[in-house]
Protein backbone atom coordinates (compact mmCIF):
# COMPACT_ATOMS: atom_id res chain seq x y z
CA UNK A 1 0.00 0.00 0.00
CA UNK A 2 2.61 2.60 1.14
CA UNK A 3 5.82 1.31 -0.85
CA UNK A 4 4.80 3.16 -4.00
CA UNK A 5 3.45 6.74 -2.32
CA UNK A 6 5.34 9.79 -3.04
CA UNK A 7 7.24 10.93 0.74
CA UNK A 8 8.28 13.90 2.06
CA UNK A 9 10.40 15.39 5.24
CA UNK A 10 9.24 17.43 7.58
CA UNK A 11 11.01 19.00 11.01
CA UNK A 12 10.36 21.91 13.03
CA UNK A 13 12.08 25.40 13.84
CA UNK A 14 11.41 28.45 16.35
CA UNK A 15 11.87 31.11 13.74
CA UNK A 16 10.08 30.46 9.90
CA UNK A 17 12.28 33.95 9.15
CA UNK A 18 15.39 33.07 10.20
CA UNK A 19 14.99 29.96 8.54
CA UNK A 20 13.61 31.42 5.38
CA UNK A 21 17.05 33.58 5.20
CA UNK A 22 19.34 30.99 6.29
CA UNK A 23 17.78 27.71 3.68
CA UNK A 24 17.15 30.31 0.72
CA UNK A 25 19.81 32.80 1.42
CA UNK A 26 23.04 31.06 3.30
CA UNK A 27 22.14 27.73 1.47
CA UNK A 28 20.83 28.81 -2.16
CA UNK A 29 18.08 26.42 -1.88
CA UNK A 30 15.04 26.81 -3.78
CA UNK A 31 12.32 27.88 -1.13
CA UNK A 32 8.81 28.82 -1.08
CA UNK A 33 5.63 29.31 1.78
CA UNK A 34 2.86 27.17 1.42
CA UNK A 35 0.50 27.07 4.30
CA UNK A 36 2.97 29.42 6.53
CA UNK A 37 5.64 26.77 6.08
CA UNK A 38 9.10 26.86 4.31
CA UNK A 39 8.93 24.05 1.45
CA UNK A 40 12.41 23.35 0.17
CA UNK A 41 12.08 21.92 -2.96
CA UNK A 42 14.39 19.41 -4.62
CA UNK A 43 13.37 19.10 -8.12
CA UNK A 44 10.62 16.22 -7.17
CA UNK A 45 11.51 15.99 -3.52
CA UNK A 46 10.14 18.29 -0.94
CA UNK A 47 11.29 19.26 2.61
CA UNK A 48 8.55 20.95 4.78
CA UNK A 49 10.10 23.24 8.18
CA UNK A 50 7.47 24.07 9.88
CA UNK A 51 7.14 26.88 13.18
CA UNK A 52 6.63 25.48 16.30
CA UNK A 53 6.59 27.93 19.56
CA UNK A 54 8.43 25.16 22.18
CA UNK A 55 10.98 23.95 19.16
CA UNK A 56 13.75 21.74 20.27
CA UNK A 57 16.87 21.24 17.82
CA UNK A 58 16.92 17.41 16.68
CA UNK A 59 19.62 15.38 18.68
CA UNK A 60 20.36 13.72 15.29
CA UNK A 61 20.90 14.55 11.39
CA UNK A 62 17.76 15.92 10.20
CA UNK A 63 19.17 16.57 6.64
CA UNK A 64 21.73 15.46 4.68
CA UNK A 65 23.09 17.20 1.35
CA UNK A 66 25.08 14.79 -0.69
CA UNK A 67 27.69 16.39 -2.65
CA UNK A 68 30.44 15.41 -4.24
CA UNK A 69 33.06 17.32 -2.68
CA UNK A 70 32.86 17.33 1.23
CA UNK A 71 35.68 19.56 1.27
CA UNK A 72 34.77 22.41 -1.71
CA UNK A 73 31.51 22.30 0.13
CA UNK A 74 32.50 22.65 3.65
CA UNK A 75 34.83 25.70 1.97
CA UNK A 76 31.95 27.51 0.14
CA UNK A 77 29.67 27.63 3.07
CA UNK A 78 32.39 28.27 5.44
CA UNK A 79 32.82 31.50 3.55
CA UNK A 80 29.19 32.01 3.83
CA UNK A 81 29.50 32.42 7.46
CA UNK A 82 28.20 28.44 8.21
CA UNK A 83 30.33 27.16 11.04
CA UNK A 84 30.81 23.26 11.40
CA UNK A 85 30.64 20.93 14.26
CA UNK A 86 33.92 19.60 15.93
CA UNK A 87 33.65 16.42 17.12
CA UNK A 88 36.36 14.53 19.14
CA UNK A 89 34.98 11.19 20.50
CA UNK A 90 35.85 7.22 20.36
CA UNK A 91 33.99 6.89 16.76
CA UNK A 92 33.01 10.24 15.79
CA UNK A 93 36.41 12.23 14.97
CA UNK A 94 36.44 15.63 12.84
CA UNK A 95 39.57 17.43 11.24
CA UNK A 96 40.15 21.08 12.25
CA UNK A 97 37.92 21.67 9.17
CA UNK A 98 34.84 19.94 10.71
CA UNK A 99 35.06 17.12 8.53
CA UNK A 100 35.32 13.25 9.34
CA UNK A 101 37.19 11.84 6.72
CA UNK A 102 35.86 8.51 5.80
CA UNK A 103 36.93 5.27 3.72
CA UNK A 104 38.52 2.10 4.29
CA UNK A 105 35.99 0.44 6.26
CA UNK A 106 35.99 4.40 8.37
CA UNK A 107 32.11 5.24 6.69
CA UNK A 108 31.38 8.29 4.63
CA UNK A 109 33.60 11.57 4.55
CA UNK A 110 30.97 13.72 5.98
CA UNK A 111 30.63 17.18 7.91
CA UNK A 112 27.78 18.37 10.13
CA UNK A 113 26.59 21.97 10.96
CA UNK A 114 23.39 23.39 12.17
CA UNK A 115 20.99 25.83 11.19
CA UNK A 116 19.87 28.94 13.20
CA UNK A 117 17.14 26.35 15.40
CA UNK A 118 20.29 24.08 16.21
CA UNK A 119 18.62 21.33 13.90
CA UNK A 120 22.18 19.63 12.75
CA UNK A 121 22.60 19.25 8.40
CA UNK A 122 25.39 17.53 6.85
CA UNK A 123 27.35 17.56 3.75
CA UNK A 124 28.12 14.06 3.22
CA UNK A 125 30.10 12.87 0.21
CA UNK A 126 28.42 9.93 -2.62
Amino acid sequence: MLKDSKVFSSFSVNDLEKARGFYGGTLGLNTSTPMDQLQLDFGSSRVFIYGKPNHEPATFTVLNFQVDDVEKAVDELTAKGVAFEKYDMEYLKTDEKGIMRGGEGKGPTIAWFKDPAGNILSVVEG
